[in-house]
C-alpha cells in the first residue's frame, strides 16, 4: 500500500520558491499545479530544508515562514530550526 505524504501551498511568489527548493530536495517528489495551489506529494517522506530555502530566497528564513502558504498537510510532522519533514511510521 502506497503512503504518500503531501503538503499543498498557496500558489504565490513565497511558495514558488519553496516548490523549488522541495524539489532540489526531494528529486522524486511530484508536484502538482492546480487552480490557486501547489501541491507536493512523495512516497512516505518529504523534506524542507532551511539552508536550501535560505539559497533559493537570499536572505535568513525561518522554517515557521512557511506556514503562512500552508494549505494543507498530510503526514506526521518533524520540525525544528533546520527542517521540516513529513513523513509516516
Amino acid at each position: 500500500m502506497s503512503q504518500l505524504v503531501f503538503i499543498a501551498f498557496q500558489d504565490n511568489d513565497n511558495s514558488r520558491y519553496m516548490v523549488e527548493a522541495i524539489q532540489e530536495d526531494n528529486p522524486d517528489a511530484e508536484v502538482q499545479h492546480q487552480p490557486a495551489m501547489i501541491r507536493i506529494q512523495a512516497e512516505s517522506r518529504l523534506e524542507i530544508k532551511r539552508e536550501t530555502m535560505e539559497e533559493k530566497l537570499g536572505r535568513d528564513w525561518d522554517v515557521q515562514e512557511m506556514l503562512i502558504d500552508v494549505i494543507s498537510i498530510g503526514g506526521n510532522v518533524d520540525e525544528d530550526d533546520d527542517h521540516f519533514i513529513l513523513h509516516w511510521n
